[in-house]
């Protein structure tokens, strides 16, 4: 009897030692319930997830991991009004999940939305969307942020009088090479590209900006795995436009809507991913769709094809992203303060409800550290 014990307890420990683990950390909105990032243990085995730790900082709305996952950097999206824009340096021990706060420097911008660490981990790139302008951030050894920000700002204005005033950057991407930057601007209409310095974290416009639809307000930018082709999410005309990648340019080869066919109501679209094994696109729409539209990809030209739309099954599914193992989509619906787990079919791409949920406060931004 006690020989069966041991075999038990050995197999058990065997079982929790496999379990596939990994740290999710969520950033949210802090006007509501949440009080700034959240960290959670996720177990891709049994798709359930554990906090391990939490910081207060206002409204991270999205983060950022360093390319050796020993920091986050997350923008906390505030206008002058209250207390300015700015960027957080938080410290991350993988042995534990334990995330600390090094420093903060402003942006000079209001309202940054959206964050990017260069491959060297030496720069930190913010998007400010009401200012309109790219903020540079140096990272300094320990990697906290440098005391000095380089400021880019666009200018112009688009067709839509209630939403393209004036330029609203809302994404900072950089390519697969590091060598150049991707903003898609929702104000003007365009995706600007510059060319990134990693040695002294300069940017300087290029020639080249990628073609989109007036009124159609680029969003989120997305690169596929082989860096041959780039999709745009466009909010304001709910709309993916897909692209060939060469040597910093792109070329706009395909449009095509992110959203149900009987589908009538506002356009809000959202996020963007492409799937880890490179075979399929994923896109968020917000407000009464509340759906993730599913297409495949044709690996030879890089268009896509559409798959389906799945419910979020909660309201404003404003980012999302895939679990390290490549299995799970996980949600974030930040209207209804939950995230959901949905298990990806990679035969055919489409998603399942888990029937997981993991309750917090108005999360708007997900990222993974692996263990």
């Amino acid at each position: 009897m006690k020989f069966i014990l041991k075999i038990c307890l050995v197999m058990a420990l065997i079982s929790s030692c496999s379990a596939k683990k990994e740290y999710m950390l969520v950033g949210t909105y802090t006007s509501g319930k949440s009080t700034g990032i959240y960290v959670y243990e996720f177990n891709a085995d049994d798709k359930t997830a554990k906090l391990v730790d939490s910081v207060k900082t206002s409204n991270p709305s999205f983060l950022a991991v360093s390319p050796d996952q020993k920091f986050v950097y997350a923008v906390n999206e505030n206008d002058a009004k209250t207390g300015g824009g700015s960027v957080t340096a938080f410290s991350f021990d993988k042995t534990n999940g334990d995330i600390k706060e090094l420093n903060a420097q402003p942006t000079l911008g209001d309202h940054p939305c959206y964050v990017a660490v260069d491959k060297t981990g030496k720069w930190v790139i913010a998007g400010n969307y009401s200012s309109g302008s790219i903020s540079v951030l140096q990272v300094n050894p320990d990697g906290s942020l440098a005391n000095r920000t380089n400021v880019i700002r666009h200018e112009g204005h688009g067709t839509d009088t209630s939403r393209q005033k004036s330029p609203h950057v809302h994404a900072t991407v950089l390519s697969p090479d590091n060598k150049f930057l991707y903003v898609p601007d929702l104000g003007i209409d365009k995706v600007m590209i510059y060319s990134f310095n990693e040695e002294t974290g300069v940017l300087s416009p290029t020639k080249d900006t990628a073609w989109v639809q007036d009124g159609s307000g680029p969003r989120h930018f997305a690169f596929d795995p082989s860096g041959k082709y780039a999709y745009l999410m466009q909010e304001l005309s709910g709309t993916v436009t897909a692209f060939k990648y060469n040597s910093g340019k792109l070329e706009a080869q395909q449009i095509t809507s992110s959203l149900p066919k009987d589908y009538r109501g506002p356009y809000t679209s959202a996020d963007i991913h492409v799937s880890p094994d490179g075979k399929f696109l994923y896109a968020s729409n917000r407000d009464s769709s509340n759906t993730i539209a599913i297409f495949k990809i044709d690996k030879s030209n890089g268009k896509l094809t559409p798959v389906g739309h799945q419910s979020t099954m909660g309201r404003g599914p404003r980012n999302f992203n895939f679990d390290p193992s490549g299995d799970y989509l996980v949600v974030a619906n930040q209207k209804t303060d939950n995230i959901v787990v949905f298990r990806i079919d990679h035969e055919t791409g489409l998603l399942t409800d888990t029937g997981q949920r993991i309750d917090v406060g108005s999360p708007v931004c997900i990222q993974w550290i692996k263990k």
